[in-house]
């Protein structure tokens, strides 16, 4: 019983993640269509987080009960003469009901849900750009960990980056585009400025071979590797660089590799087994073999809080790279260019959730940022049952002049979340 209880307060914990997250982007995307609807003149007769057997409600002084359900898995809105929650069929005709309202105020109703989460996705990114700041300029080291006897490291907390190995990095940009130009070696020369004295010292590759992350159900993962460890040689040969390792397990094919680990003041041997991932990129993607250990820097700078200009900016970016992404997979998946399995299922996204809250609340807001933008992109998709489909139905009205039959659309409403399901 007692090797039970931990995998048990896992299953908890990934629920109440997984809820946790969930609750959040519905009722923002809820509240999209409740709000937009009461601007545009809809009465909303029920606003619930959660279905089943409600627990909580209360009315409010527009007539809108809202309340909480039993089973957290979602939320929905009806409005005055729908039949069901999903808004599709009804009794409605009035100027106040779904059905009998505007064709402008419908269709703003309804696409206010996905804007919603777009909103939500580049407030959370903005929010998190405050929060995590940016590299102040000069480049000034915040933190510095410890590191095997095999790293030469001179460097010390305070040091003001200038350049590394003769090229100039005044800001993190440059840092880092400095890179590609420095071979992967135990040691590289450092231009800093320590006591007010400029001075060269020695210190290692930028990008070392710590472990920052490791992945939920990766291989790494599988095989035990854990964050801050500390890889100095795979297969027997001195890794110096980060990007080194991701060149040797790319051109593994598969087979196993044994990591030497420096993990708290001890070497181990790990033996593990990369897999086969697709990857996006600028072009769209690539297959690749991945332990799923993430990497960085081996330091902290000190930094700065952004403009707001500078924040909205990464907030609006971060939106884009998710639904520029998602686009791109979806198109690769139909085409057979990657394989399905990059589909994530309930499941996977709750395991995903937990992996997030552990690593730190940072980490949980941000994913659930990333999350909101994907389902408002999945319900702008043109599927009935969807927010897409019913923005169909009511492109169809706009060039017909009449709305699509109460019983072709519950045909196809059937249909699409058939599809969906699928």
């Amino acid at each position: 019983m007692s090797s039970f209880i931990p995998y048990f307060g896992n299953g908890l914990f990934t629920i109440a993640a997984f809820v946790v997250a969930l609750s959040i982007i519905v009722t923002i995307h809820e509240y999209g269509h409740y709000i937009v609807g009461r601007w545009s003149g809809i009465k909303a007769e029920v606003f619930s987080v959660g279905f089943g057997k409600v627990l909580i409600s209360r009315v409010d002084r527009h007539g809108t009960r809202w309340q909480i359900a039993a089973i957290p898995l979602g939320g929905y809105v009806k409005f005055k003469g729908d039949a069901n929650a999903a808004s599709v069929g009804g009794t409605g005709g009035g100027r106040d009901t779904m059905l009998g309202a505007p064709l402008w105020a419908r269709s703003a109703t309804v696409a206010a849900g996905p804007v919603f989460n777009f909103v939500l996705t580049v407030l959370i990114f903005i929010g998190v750009a405050f929060a995590v700041g940016v590299p102040a300029k000069p480049l000034i080291l915040k933190t510095i960990p410890t590191l095997p006897d095999s790293y030469v490291q001179d460097l010390q907390v305070g040091d003001r980056i200038l350049g590394i190995d003769g090229i100039e990095t005044p800001d993190a940009e440059t840092f880092f585009g400095a890179l590609d130009q420095i071979e992967y070696a135990p040691a590289v020369s450092y231009d800093i400025i320590r006591d007010d004295v400029q001075q060269v010292v020695q210190g290692p590759y930028p990008q070392t071979t710590t472990v920052l992350g490791v992945n939920f159900d990766s291989a790494a993962a599988e095989a035990g590797v854990r964050a801050l460890d500390v890889i100095t040689a795979i297969d027997g040969t001195p890794v110096w660089a980060f990007d080194q390792m991701i060149e040797i397990v790319s051109a593994s094919g598969g087979k196993t590799l044994t990591l030497s680990i420096w993990r708290e003041g001890s070497l181990i041997d790990i033996d593990v087994i990369p897999r086969k991932t697709d990857l996006p990129t600028a072009d769209g993607f690539e297959t690749r073999w991945l332990l799923g250990i993430n990497g960085g820097v081996f330091v902290e700078f000190d930094t700065e809080t952004p403009g707001f200009g500078q924040a909205v900016s990464f907030g609006v970016s971060q939106l884009g790279y998710v639904i520029n992404t998602s686009l791109s997979a979806m198109k690769h998946m139909i085409t057979g260019q990657i394989s399905t399995c990059n589909l994530s299922s309930p499941v996977g996204i709750a395991e995903a959730s937990a992996a997030m809250a552990k690593a730190g609340v940072i980490d949980f807001i941000g994913f659930i940022g990333f999350l909101s933008a994907a389902v408002g992109l999945l319900n702008l998709f043109p599927i009935p049952v969807l927010d897409g489909g019913h923005l169909v139905f009511h492109a169809y009205e706009a060039v017909t002049g009449r709305q699509p039959s109460d019983r072709a659309m519950r045909i196809l409403v059937t249909v699409g979340l058939a599809l969906v399901l699928t």
